[in-house]
């Protein structure tokens, strides 16, 4: 595991923010430790930074650094070794049919709609449910490393594009991918958009033919993150050590 020390990042510095209300845990109060300045966090900077626990929310990369608590916890899963589960190969039969482009970071106002509904239906009174479309470019359209945005749509017989039904944002590592942020049309009955976005991300790695898909943070006592475990093998990052995870 690289020391945080090493050149390029010694050039860096960090700094932790003030404490603010965890996202995922209610009763918690969580702090971050951002890099800067983000003008020297290029493509292969980032990912040392990424193999080393951090993540991209915009131009912020940042890993937690939470007084008293270890809950959130960097994961990626090793693609090579992936085996997916019988509900998993339902939702990629379920889903393999729809149209998929990637794209440069572009705004949109369909996008961004499909970003608002998705926040209302499953973060309300989180923050980001009243994202406007600055905080929203801001958060997902905004990045110094090579990232891409795709696009899930319904197949069309027309010249017109299919109904969109997810977008993804995901950043290329030298080691693999990185899953920032996807959101998807919840309106869908019996639909599994996500789990079917992460199945796709790992068959583009595989392609790739590199080792890790990166999943942010995995916190088990949080439903909104817990599912990462099933999509075994998985790796945590340990006192700066990528272990595998034991399913309790």
């Amino acid at each position: 595991m690289s020391n945080i020390n090493d050149l390029p990042l010694a050039t860096l510095q960090f700094y932790a923010t003030a404490p603010y209300p965890c996202s995922y845990l209610s009763d918690k109060v969580a702090r971050s430790q951002v890099a800067t300045p983000s003008h020297l966090i290029n493509a292969d900077v980032y990912s040392r930074l990424v193999a080393n626990g951090f993540r991209r929310s915009g131009m912020y990369t940042y890993r937690p650094y939470c007084d008293g608590c270890q809950a959130c916890i960097a994961c990626r899963v090793r693609v090579q070794e992936f085996q997916p589960k019988r509900y998993q190969k339902r939702s990629w039969t379920k889903h393999h049919d729809l149209d998929v482009t990637i794209n440069p970071l572009i705004y949109s106002e369909e996008h961004y709609k499909l970003y608002h509904d998705y926040q209302k239906s499953r973060h309300m009174g989180g923050g980001m449910d009243s994202d406007d479309q600055e905080q929203y470019q801001q958060f997902l359209l905004q990045s110094k490393v090579n990232t891409r945005l795709v696009e899930f749509r319904e197949g069309s017989l027309s010249p017109e594009p299919g109904k969109l039904r997810m977008v993804s944002i995901i950043d290329v590592l030298q080691d693999g991918l990185s899953s920032v942020y996807t959101f998807f049309d919840t309106s869908v009955l019996q639909a599994s958009y996500g789990t079917f976005c992460i199945l796709w991300q790992i068959e583009q790695v595989k392609k790739l033919k590199l080792p890790y898909l990166y999943l942010g943070y995995y916190i088990k006592e949080s439903s909104k993150m817990s599912y990462k475990a099933e999509f075994e093998p998985l790796e945590i990052l340990d006192h700066h050590q990528w272990l595998l995870h034991q399913p309790s």
